[in-house]
């Protein structure tokens, strides 16, 4: 793993100045982050992110231009849905990229500027939880063809922060999980 990832402090001078500037009731500092945020993904934190059938991923080319992107689980040639994601170790969590609408917007972004931020949301239970890291971009192998068949490329993350995130203000929402229809408003179509 890249020295960089885990050696540097938890918040940059951008956060730090803001803290100054807006505090809060929550008043932040190095010190409660740290309890916070682990450089690694405990047990309690791959069971959340693995249970989940969609998170979404940030990324920004070498220059700044962003992407924000969802990533959705996929099924499998027998309707059954495939794994979202694997956390392979503490440090290392991978996830499959399928073929799309050809713009690579995050694999362009992540080939120029390995940063990634990923956000896992369950609206169900409001809860959610991030992983910020550095992505890496890999050929699938048996292994990972055995999870997703489809898959055009595997992204490998290795973490820098894992942590569950404020619950302030998520949405409660009922999840409908149908393959074969579209579901609005709890109405087929």
């Amino acid at each position: 793993m890249d020295d960089d990832v885990t050696d540097k402090p938890i918040s940059h001078a951008g956060e730090l100045e803001m803290r100054r500037r807006l505090p809060r009731r929550h008043r932040m500092n190095e010190e409660k982050l740290a309890k916070m945020v682990s450089s690694q993904i405990d047990a309690k934190l791959t069971g959340f992110i693995e249970r989940q059938s969609f998170f979404f991923i940030a990324t920004s080319s070498d220059i700044g231009d962003c992407d924000a992107n969802f990533r959705g689980r996929n099924s499998g040639a027998t309707g059954r849905p495939e794994p979202l994601l694997k956390v392979t170790s503490p440090t290392e969590l991978i996830f499959p990229d399928f073929a799309g609408n050809g713009f690579y917007n995050s694999l362009g972004n992540i080939q120029l500027n390995p940063h990634i931020g990923m956000l896992f949301m369950d609206f169900q239970q409001q809860e959610r939880a991030r992983v910020n890291g550095k992505a890496f971009i890999d050929e699938p192998d048996s292994k990972t063809a055995e999870h997703w068949p489809k898959a055009q490329a595997i992204i490998r993350v290795q973490v820098a922060q894992a942590y569950y995130n404020c619950t302030a203000r998520i949405s409660k929402m009922k999840m409908f999980t149908n393959s074969n229809k579209a579901v609005r408003l709890g109405r087929s179509r």
